[in-house]
């Protein structure tokens, strides 16, 4: 039972810090000030959120060994995830973010205290290896910020067209920022994603003398790359936003989805393996 006490602090931090948010900024009766100050303590909660969240996943995954298994993996991109935003949020002001990146960020970092089943990689001792594996990790946290930010950017957009959406925002800054960041994190995202690939074609080729395995993580990460891609090339070249940039990040991001929690899901979780 005390195992299970940290990472319900960690649940707590973030779902309370998402909670008040919205409290504080849809009551019309607090003052700007007051309003700031909650902004603050909402930082410092979830700093002190991502210190408790990263000690778990350390002593989950370098206890013995290195263990990354699904949920492991998943409480991992998130804390990751949580981490670009707290970042991020300190010079953008993406406050509204809160509700999407949070909520779920409290949930995955409750699994691995309930499933805990060893899965240990291979190539544990090599460097380069977990090298790899985190380029890879980092990459997958900047994609899903990414979606998430298109995400709120389609509700701001309906919300400036007065359109009835199912999540009503509070603030948000203005939408050419928004694109301006969404684009920034898509291309760093695109950069470690092409590190990823190129990295696990040569460890491929040295664990099963094989460049690349075709199976399904490798065919929908290819098309992930390819979607991403073709998006950096239309804002390059067409000046490609609004709609149709939010339409092409979250395909790239379901794709990449598909490709490493899917897979992962199917291997780990359904086949045991």
């Amino acid at each position: 039972m005390q195992n299970l006490i940290p990472h319900f602090i960690v649940a707590f931090i973030y779902m309370a810090v998402a909670i008040d948010f919205w409290r504080a900024v849809k009551s019309p009766e607090n003052h700007p000030s007051v309003r700031e100050n909650a902004l603050k303590l909402h930082s410092a909660m979830i700093a002190l959120g991502l210190l408790i969240h990263g000690w778990l996943l350390h002593q989950s995954i370098f206890s013995i060994g290195f263990n990354l298994g699904f949920y492991q993996s998943i409480s991992a991109i998130l804390w990751l995830t949580v981490l670009v935003y707290w970042v991020t949020d300190r010079n953008h002001q993406l406050h509204s973010l809160q509700a999407f990146v949070l909520p779920p960020a409290a949930f995955f970092s409750l699994l691995p205290a309930f499933f805990n089943e060893p899965h240990f990689l291979p190539e544990s001792g090599n460097h380069l290896f977990l090298a790899h594996i985190w380029v890879a990790m980092i990459a997958y946290s900047l994609f899903t910020f990414a979606a998430l930010h298109a995400v709120l950017m389609a509700i701001a957009e309906r919300s400036l067209h007065h359109k009835a959406t199912l999540v009503k925002l509070p603030s948000f800054p203005p939408l050419m920022v928004m694109e301006s960041l969404l684009f920034k994190m898509i291309g760093f995202g695109f950069i470690l994603l092409t590190v990823t690939l190129v990295s696990g074609m040569w460890f491929s080729e040295e664990l099963f003398n094989k460049p690349m395995q075709f199976n399904h993580k490798s065919i929908f990460s290819i098309a992930s790359w390819f979607i991403y891609a073709s998006l950096l090339f239309g804002r390059y070249q067409y000046g490609w936003r609004g709609l149709k940039a939010i339409r092409w990040t979250l395909a790239g991001f379901f794709l990449l989805v598909l490709a490493y929690i899917g897979s992962k899901f199917v291997s780990q979780i359904l086949l045991g393996h």
